[in-house]
């Protein structure tokens, strides 16, 4: 494998510096050279063909178990540990996670619901519990700021909204988005930071008209909405700083394809048994049919 390796980058790096780092010798890489492949060799490579395909259709985001994954459900017959071994070996990496900042400011004069989600990140049906959060995405002319309500037990985002300022505006119009698509029942918790635009008197009508139950973090507590953070961690890392948008009208339909048609619908959820949000959630109503 390591004169594999060798030969798929003799253009791109010197063969006797590859075999100094790979720990081999010169003179066996090319006694390996004059004879054809192994059959494990030749499976290999047509494996390594099958992995780069899944990583480069997901834009670079996948690392191994989900690309195992994906491969398994296509049926191709190999295991996790190869995988992972083949990408070490030619140097397919998923993108990496960056931690965000906070940006939401807290109103002393608004009063703050008590965090009523405890850290307990589980729910047993969709639109139990909704997490909520703002973040900021840079571009040449400036912030847009980019709020979202994400639904816990699927952590698909069921709401979003997108504007130039951060006000109170842009979270009640990604909770407005939520409400119509989703129309939860009676019970839901609403859970965000102590944010001025979610301490809001409006949005705060808005949750009580429909009988909601609001729910906010400790202060400084970030870890309180950890899934929300994961999300814009994923999204930060694997899509937004990896592209220079020159306006805000350039990042708006960007971000709306990574939302809805793929993190939605076609990312796997590592927490979800590597489904995507959607699939999770059409295996909940198919295990209620026939319950």
């Amino acid at each position: 494998m390591r004169f594999q390796f060798t030969e798929n980058h003799r253009d791109e790096f010197p063969v006797t510096r590859m075999c100094e780092v790979l720990d081999v010798s010169p003179s066996g890489y090319y006694v390996w050279r004059g004879r054809p492949p192994s059959a494990r060799e030749m499976a290999n490579r047509e494996l390594v063909k099958k992995i780069e395909a899944v990583y480069n259709d997901n834009y670079g985001i996948y690392g191994s178990p989900r690309i195992y994954r994906e491969l398994k459900d296509q049926g191709v017959a190999c295991g996790e540990n190869r995988v992972a071994r083949l990408m070490r070996l030619y140097h397919i990496r998923a993108k990496q996670t960056r931690r965000y900042k906070v940006t939401t400011k807290r109103n002393k004069a608004h009063p703050v619901a008590p965090n009523k989600l405890k850290r307990d990140f589980t729910a047993d049906r969709p639109d139990q519990k909704w997490l909520a959060d703002i973040t900021y995405i840079p571009t040449l002319e400036g912030w847009l700021y980019l709020a979202l309500v994400l639904d816990l037990y699927t952590r698909g985002i069921v709401g979003w909204a997108m504007l130039d300022r951060m006000t109170s505006d842009l979270t009640l119009a990604a909770l407005k988005m939520a409400l119509q698509r989703r129309q939860p029942g009676s019970g839901l918790i609403h859970h965000s930071d102590q944010g001025s635009q979610y301490t809001d008197q409006a949005y705060q009508a808005l949750l009580k008209e429909h009988d909601i139950q609001a729910s906010m973090n400790g202060v400084g507590a970030w870890y309180d909405n950890a899934p929300m953070e994961s999300f814009i961690g994923s999204l930060k890392s694997e899509w937004v700083h990896h592209r220079l948008y020159r306006t805000r009208d350039e990042a708006r339909p960007d971000l709306f394809f990574y939302i809805e048609a793929f993190y939605n619908r076609r990312r796997r959820h590592s927490s979800l048994d590597y489904l995507s949000p959607e699939a999770y959630e059409q295996l909940y109503h198919q295990q209620q049919s026939v319950a």
